[in-house]
């Protein structure tokens, strides 16, 4: 018989048709990226026509009152629905960490806006806001609170929030799913002990609940910043940027400069500023996260 034993394969051998793949689908992108962002790219350009031209596309950008005005608007829509989502996710997870009839189905029921794909909540909540037979102008002026119907998308002053609200209803459930399972690992042991030494329904949150929810409702403050952030599906289905631009965000201006416009290098420097603002954002959780810790 022979002795010894069968060599194994290298680790960068069984790795390399997975590490092939994530470079073709993430990898070569980014590059691409990084090189247009630096060039005057067409989309429609011929070979050869695209040129180097250094930091004149981000130069651009933020010398344009347009995107700047769209990056506010950004930064708005994101704050506010991330905002709205933490506090009724956190609400509705402390609710059905409660014991009562039908919880199981409650529970069940809450998955159901969080599975519904993006673009089929956006036209929903568009018919919901339909200035002449919409459910939400019916409800109101039938109940006294409206004289006439409103067109909710159409005006300047309420499209933004008319499109967060559609945001927040579909997303607060995975703030909701999250913290209900950290509360699920919370030791009845404390709150048995804070009843006893008369803390009341605040003082326990703060001195028992708070310390175990904290960490992962940050978790999912940065995968919902990140969302909101490069927003862009709900926008055109619901509103196409209007009116007058009042819900034209960053990533529409991605998709104007380089498909509208067919501008791909501007387009891919604002792509990069998202991304920048995103890393912000994320930098600012981490640090948070890490105060949790210490």
């Amino acid at each position: 018989m022979m002795s010894g034993r069968v060599g194994m394969p290298s680790p960068w051998l069984l790795l390399g048709p997975m590490l092939v793949i994530v470079f073709a689908a993430v990898g070569y992108p980014i590059l691409m990226t990084l090189w247009l962002a630096f060039t005057d790219t067409r989309l429609m350009a011929g070979p050869g026509a695209a040129h180097f031209v250094g930091l004149e596309n981000f130069a651009y950008a933020f010398s344009d009152s347009e995107f700047l005005a769209a990056a506010g608007r950004t930064i708005y829509f994101t704050l506010v629905s991330i905002s709205a989502s933490a506090l009724l996710g956190v609400g509705v997870a402390l609710l059905l960490n409660e014991k009562f009839y039908g919880r199981t189905f409650c529970r069940a029921l809450l998955v159901l806006p969080w599975a519904v794909p993006t673009i089929v909540n956006a036209l929903m909540w568009r018919l919901i806001y339909q200035p002449d037979f919409g459910v939400l102008n019916a409800v109101l002026t039938q109940s006294g609170l409206m004289e006439s119907y409103r067109s909710w998308l159409g005006s300047e002053g309420s499209a933004m929030n008319a499109v967060i609200l559609a945001d927040v209803w579909k997303n607060y459930p995975l703030v909701a799913l999250i913290v209900l399972a950290a509360l699920q690992s919370a030791p009845l042991e404390l709150y048995g002990a804070a009843t006893l030494d008369g803390a009341n329904a605040w003082q326990r949150f703060k001195a028992v609940t708070w310390p175990v929810i904290a960490p992962p409702l940050l978790v999912a403050l940065v995968l919902r910043s990140i969302e909101a952030l490069k927003v862009f599906d709900i926008f055109y289905v619901m509103t196409r940027g209007g009116p007058a631009s009042s819900t034209k965000t960053m990533s529409f201006f991605v998709y104007e400069e380089s498909f509208r416009f067919m501008r791909v290098g501007s387009g891919a420097s604002y792509a990069l500023i998202v991304v920048l603002i995103c890393m912000v954002f994320v930098g600012f959780y981490v640090r948070l996260m890490r105060r949790q810790e210490a």
